[in-house]
Order: C-alpha cells, then sequence, then structure tokens
C-alpha cells in the first residue's frame, strides 16, 4: 500500500508559490530557478509557460521541479523572453494534470496564462452561474473561474478583463498572468498572500517570496501592496489600484511556518520572526530543563530563540531524514509503526536521563506530537515538555492553506489540558496571540481590527466564506426536512 508519509499528514500543506519574469533571455531556465527555491510552497505539481514572440511553450506535469525541468529537452522547447511559472500544492481541485498551472486559454487578443496562489471563496458560486451561461469548465480548480470570468467580460484589453474577472471573486489571490507583451502580477485587496517584486539588470521579476529572487541574483525591489496590480512590459513597470482600499489581513502563518526562514516578508527576516516567537515563548512559559530540542526542521529558529532566552542549552535531539520522499510502502502495521523513524530518529546519547524542552510550530491533528514525545520516552528522555511557537489551530483556513476539517483539529476538540494528556507530555502551552503579534513588532493584537489574518487561531475571517456559507446552509436544511 502506498500511503503518505505520518508526520507529512500532521502538517498545514504549503499552498502554492508563484514566479514570473519579463524580458531577459532564456526567461523559461530562470522561472525554472525560481520554481525550485519555491518548492516548499508546493511539491505536488509545477508548470512553465513562456512567448517567443509568436507562440506559447508550456510544460506541465506532476512531481517536483527539478524532476520537470532537470530535461534539457524541456527546457529548450520553452523558448522565449517572458515566462511565468507556478508550483502546486491543491487546496481546490483534485490531484491531476488537468489542475496544474498556469492556466492557458486563447482570447480575442491573444494567448493568456494564469498562475494563481491562494484560494476563492466563491468560486462554487461564480462556477455555477458561468456554466449556466454556457462555459465548458476543463478543470476543478478555483483558479479557472477568473478565465471565464474574463472570456465573458465586455470589455476589452486584457488589463480591463482582468480586472473585470477579480472584482467578482472573493478570497485570497497573488495571481502572476501573461500575455504576448507583458507580465501583470496582483494581489487581492487584503494582500492575504504574499507577491515581490524585483529587478534583474534591466529587466523585472515578480515572486512569491524573496527567496525566489536571491537563486536568480535578482535585486528586492519592495512588495506588492495590497489590492494592487503591477504591469511589467517594454515600458517597465506600471503600478495600477483598481480595487477598493481595505485594511491589510496579511497571513500571519507565512511566518511561523510556511515561508523558509531565509525570506524577507512585509519588512520582516521570517528567521528573525521565528527566533523571536521563541524568546516570547520562553518569557510565557518558562520551565526548567536540561536542554531545548527543535522538533525539525520548521522548529528550528523558535527552538534558538527559546534557548538564548532561556538560558538551557541547544541541541539537536532529533535528527531529520531528508531523502525520504512523501509517500513510502507501508505493507503491514508493524512495518508503518516502525515507518515514523525514516524521517525523523533521536539523537539518544544527548536525551537519555534528560529534561528536554521540545518545539514545534504548531499541532494540528496531534500524530505528530504524540509519535514525536513516544520517540524522546523510548529514548530515555527523564522529561518531556512541549512547547508550540503558534495559539492553538483551532479553525481551518480558507485563503489557500490545505486544513483538515475543523473537527479533525485537535485544539478544536480539546483544551490544552486534554491535549497534554493526549500527546503525553510532561507540560504543554502555546505562544499567546498577543505574544505572537509582539513578536511581530506590534504590541498586542489590536482588538477587533487585528493586523493579519488569524483566522486560523481565532476564527475571525476576514473575507466572505460564500461557498462555505452556501454549503452548510444546504447541509443544514437537509438535516432539518430528514427530522
Amino acid at each position: 500500500m502506498l500511503t503518505t508519509h505520518p508526520f507529512d499528514d500532521d502538517k498545514l500543506r504549503e499552498e502554492c508559490g508563484v514566479f514570473g519574469v519579463y524580458g531577459p533571455q532564456d526567461a523559461a531556465a530562470l522561472v525554472a530557478l525560481g520554481l525550485h527555491a519555491l518548492q516548499h510552497r508546493g511539491q505536488e505539481a509545477a508548470g512553465i509557460v513562456s512567448f517567443d514572440g509568436q507562440d506559447f511553450p508550456q510544460h506541465r506535469a506532476l512531481g517536483q521541479v527539478g524532476d520537470i525541468f532537470g530535461s534539457e529537452t524541456v527546457m529548450r522547447n520553452l523558448t522565449g523572453d517572458i515566462a511565468i511559472g507556478h508550483v502546486r500544492y491543491a487546496t481546490t481541485g483534485e490531484r491531476s494534470l488537468r489542475n496544474v498551472q498556469p492556466l492557458f486559454a486563447e482570447f480575442e487578443f491573444g494567448g493568456f496564462a494564469l498562475a494563481h496562489n491562494g484560494n476563492l471563496t466563491n468560486a462554487m458560486q461564480l462556477r455555477r452561474q458561468l456554466v449556466r451561461r454556457g462555459c465548458l469548465f476543463q478543470s476543478t480548480s478555483d483558479t479557472e473561474t477568473i478565465i471565464h470570468l474574463m472570456a465573458t467580460s465586455r470589455n476589452g484589453s486584457v488589463i480591463d478583463r482582468l480586472v473585470d474577472a477579480l472584482r467578482q471573486v472573493e478570497g485570497a489571490y497573488s495571481l502572476v498572468c501573461m500575455a504576448k507583451d507583458q507580465v501583470i502580477g496582483v494581489r487581492d485587496p487584503h494582500g492575504v498572500r504574499p507577491l515581490v517584486l524585483g529587478r534583474l539588470g534591466d529587466t523585472h521579476v515578480l515572486a512569491s517570496e524573496t527567496v525566489a529572487l536571491d537563486i536568480i541574483g535578482a535585486d528586492y525591489v519592495r512588495d506588492i501592496e495590497p489590492g494592487e496590480m503591477v504591469v511589467l512590459d517594454k515600458n517597465g513597470v506600471q503600478s495600477l489600484r483598481p480595487f477598493q482600499q481595505t485594511g491589510s489581513k496579511f497571513c500571519i502563518f507565512e511566518y511561523i511556518y510556511f515561508a523558509r526562514p531565509d525570506s524577507f516578508m512585509e519588512g520582516h527576516s521570517v528567521y528573525g520572526v521565528r527566533k523571536k516567537i521563541g524568546a516570547q515563548l520562553a518569557v510565557e512559559s518558562h520551565i526548567d530543563a536540561d536542554l531545548v530540542i527543535p522538533v525539525p526542521d520548521s522548529g528550528v529558529p523558535a527552538a534558538l530563540g527559546y534557548a538564548e532566552k532561556s538560558g538551557i542549552p541547544f541541541d539537536l535531539g532529533i535528527i531529520r531524514n531528508h531523502y525520504v520522499g512523501r509517500t513510502f510502502i507501508q505493507p503491514t502495521d508493524k512495518i508503518r509503526r516502525l515507518g515514523v523513524k525514516l524521517k525523523h530518529n533521536a539523537n539518544r546519547h544527548f536525551i537519555e536521563g534528560k529534561r528536554i524542552i521540545l518545539v514545534d510550530d504548531s499541532i494540528v491533528r496531534g500524530t505528530t506530537s504524540v509519535k514525536i514525545v513516544e520517540m524522546m520516552r523510548d529514548a530515555g528522555a527523564k522529561e518531556v515538555h512541549m512547547r508550540i511557537s503558534s495559539p492553538p489551530t483551532s479553525n481551518p483556513c480558507f485563503y489557500g492553506i490545505d486544513t483538515p476539517e475543523k473537527e479533525k483539529l485537535l485544539a478544536h476538540r480539546m483544551s490544552v489540558e486534554e491535549m497534554r494528556q493526549y500527546i503525553n507530555a510532561d507540560s504543554l502551552a502555546f505562544i499567546s496571540l498577543d505574544g505572537l503579534y509582539k513578536s511581530l513588532n506590534h504590541a498586542k493584537r489590536d482588538g477587533d481590527m487585528p493586523q493579519y489574518c488569524d483566522a486560523c487561531f481565532t476564527g475571525e475571517y476576514p473575507i466572505e466564506l460564500t461557498d462555505f456559507e452556501a454549503t452548510r446552509s444546504d447541509v443544514a436544511y437537509i438535516g432539518a426536512k430528514r427530522a
């Protein structure tokens, strides 16, 4: 039986990554490099579309970037000085080739490609309307809704059609789009998902994170602002403000887990923020212990911050095997249990007889925490304390992160004490919401007007959940009829 690794199943899934360039020779090769740097945002599939002055060469496949674009034959066919790319982890739509982005369509004005990071919260409603109007969908992705809204728009230019389409959608989106003579970047009015602008010589680059600029030697220019549209063409960079301004609600979980630690987001070093979170966690929930141990790899910066603030030594008490894929063979229950050690193993020499503090970024279903605590006890730990660098994750995300249903989130079903008992730790503590904001240089969470989207902790969703509410109403209606 081929199955998902048990540790992978207990993490919030990265959403997607986008990258686009206008102007350089071998544009597709630069995009492929950029996608390598964004691989952490989606390991399911990847695609690139380019423009060579006449045609739109393109290649999409399931798998990881190096496997897909490591072929000279593939890259030789992706000619041109304009290109965009996408790495995908499915938050909506099935895992199949037809959902791999960038999506491409031929319009009256010519070819158009679109790559999307985020999730549209009214896509199902719009899809039903478009199907009734005669639109034929080729995928199950919410992103295709934008294509059909553009196709049915009465506006003429690429920009006007895209603006018309985006004014009808709700949800979170950072888009990188391409037509024959331009690359377009857009962030939703709340700026939930990241998008940055870079410069490479006389050319310009758009990417989900600054690390993707680093890999091609591009300079960071600035973040695309919430509700902003930028157009890259032969005249340089044009900034448009076609959407009504709202307060920024950048995803706070980008700082905790999703972004690469060597990225800068909204003016913050991700690594620096994670260390500050760890230090704040030590202030809020200090306990005497012999060793601070990160749950690799995402727990490392917070664990370093915790150790520095508390004065407790830091060490790698868990060693991660980086050569295990997302799936492996589990023929029997016994092998399934042993399979946990394929990815993590206890560094027994440093654990035995010690009081240890484990630092991790989150608890989702709780299965990872149970196994890690058990592993530490089997290695001879005297005490096992768990510290989490996020508040309890008690609500699902609808804005581009694949989270379990609410009922499957451990923090939704249990109190902190019940969770402690469930994972069999001697103590368990999460950073407070105000402490998390303090780590981002805010005194505290600003009441009813938070500076970030923190709905996964609070249940306060800044953007309407049209499809979810409609589905919930339908279920309630069916239940009432059956009763």
